[in-house]
């Protein structure tokens, strides 16, 4: 027992040293560049300037002075992250450099500690298809080393996916507006709505993550094939030709999905494989975010 606590703490120990580096020396301005003004807060209101944004009129202060007024936010300087991690069955799944699950805990920390760099707070909700654990926001490395050693010991109840009810519990537990990152390899349905609300109410933004054995099927015979979710288990012949073709179909017609759900609701969302470097996307998605 000691020897596993010892092990588990060596773990964290590695994760915070990396998520740290990347934090200090690679993510440095980008995650605020990419956040900041998400959250405001209103200020006053004032005439009508030119090049004001025609979106920030206030209509009855308008109507009342018959003259153009805007409504005048700043930006709060303190926001809230919250961290809507996937921990289904699926999660327990690679075929190179990590598990999904894996790459899923040091982006949940990377994230972690450029949150709290800017001083933000920082909660997390573990969902499979039902929300498994509330973490709720708050600041400080003790929290976020709480936060790394529940997403490499917490043992959920269930292996399915449901990411509408993740999305509900975030609307309905957080009132004031946050920036939501829903890190998940989407192997859902029906959650486009929820999405939506949750976008309307919140800043939300889509982790997809994913193995490349999940979009081409290798030609090495008979393979003994497990969902991971169900428990499912079937034989595939991977040698026949029309096997592997409708099985790259079936990839892209989940991308397909996913992707014009993410563009109906709004979400920003950028796509992280287990076997690539995942800092050159997130930098990206970053600076899409901050332009």
């Amino acid at each position: 027992m000691v020897t596993e606590r010892t092990e588990l703490l060596k773990k964290v120990r590695k994760i915070e040293i990396r998520s740290r580096g990347l934090t200090q020396q690679v993510f440095a301005g980008q995650y605020h560049s990419a956040f900041k003004g998400k959250g405001m807060t209103f200020s006053e209101v004032r005439e009508y300037q030119y090049g004001d944004d025609v979106r920030a009129i206030d209509w009855n202060v308008t109507a009342r002075f018959n003259h153009p007024f805007v409504k005048i936010h700043e930006e709060e300087r303190e926001l809230t992250v919250m961290l809507l991690i996937d921990i289904s069955g699926s999660g327990n799944y690679g075929t190179r450099e990590q598990l999904k699950r894996d790459l899923i805990t040091e982006l949940a920390a990377v994230l972690s500690f450029s949150a709290i760099d800017n001083n933000d707070k920082i909660g997390v909700i573990l969902f499979t298809d039902r929300v498994e654990k509330f973490i709720p926001p708050q600041k400080g490395r003790k929290h976020i080393l709480r936060i790394i050693m529940e997403l490499l010991e917490f043992t959920p109840e269930h292996q399915g996916t449901d990411i509408s009810e993740s999305l509900r519990y975030l609307t309905n537990a957080i009132k004031k507006r946050c920036t939501a990152f829903l890190i998940s390899d989407f192997r859902d349905t029906g959650y486009a709505r929820s999405l939506q609300i949750a976008n309307n109410k919140h800043d939300v933004v889509a982790l997809h993550v994913y193995d490349q054995r999940e979009a081409e099927l290798p030609d090495v015979g008979m393979v003994r094939m497990r969902d991971n979710e169900s428990g499912r288990e079937r034989w595939v012949d991977t040698s026949i030709r029309s096997v592997r073709e409708n099985y790259s179909l079936q990839w892209k017609s989940h991308l397909d999905m996913m992707t014009e759900i993410f563009k109906k609701a709004g979400v920003d969302y950028v796509d992280l494989d287990t076997g690539s470097d995942y800092v050159k996307p997130l930098i990206k998605l970053f600076k899409r975010r901050g332009n």
